[in-house]
């Protein structure tokens, strides 16, 4: 899904909504920093089931991508009744083993960014969690939906 409506620091995202729950807040009274996390593993699956590699392509290959490294930069909060916006982009593939995936995330109501994180991925033989060289099927899906570069980074 494509949202348009909000600043994103990339063109072209993969997005998914979320509305703040009673159960995503915190002792704090706040959406717990888990739950961030927890979003953002969600569209990043979400992502590349668009993509065409799910569960099953992913067992029938004996391969997976996996997080190698995350980091999150939490901006602001957000609250209970809240609309939330979620975008990622995969913005780096060596096509040999490694990805990178990025993240965003906006409130709806003022188009504030709450987060940014980026995660390293790896691919790994789902049989023995050992590293491997991804296979053409990663290289070809996930390939064809990594961004340019921005001329900053």
């Amino acid at each position: 899904m494509q949202d348009t409506t909000l600043n994103w620091d990339f063109p072209a995202p993969f997005t998914l909504g979320f509305s703040v729950q009673a159960e995503h807040i915190d002792f704090i009274g706040h959406v717990n920093n888990a739950v961030y996390v927890s979003w953002c593993q969600n569209v990043g699956w979400q992502h590349s089931l668009q993509l065409g590699l799910g569960l099953e392509e992913y067992r029938t290959l004996d391969a997976a991508m996996v997080i190698r490294r995350a980091n999150y930069d939490y901006i602001l909060s957000a609250y209970a009744g809240q609309e939330c916006v979620m975008a990622t982009w995969l913005t780096a593939n060596d096509h040999k083993l490694t990805m990178e995936r990025r993240f965003q995330l906006q409130r709806r109501s003022d188009g504030k960014t709450l987060l940014r994180g980026y995660w390293q991925l790896v691919c790994v033989r789902m049989s023995n969690g050992k590293p491997r060289r991804m296979p053409a099927e990663f290289d070809e899906a996930y390939g064809v939906a990594v961004i340019p570069p921005r001329a900053d980074d």
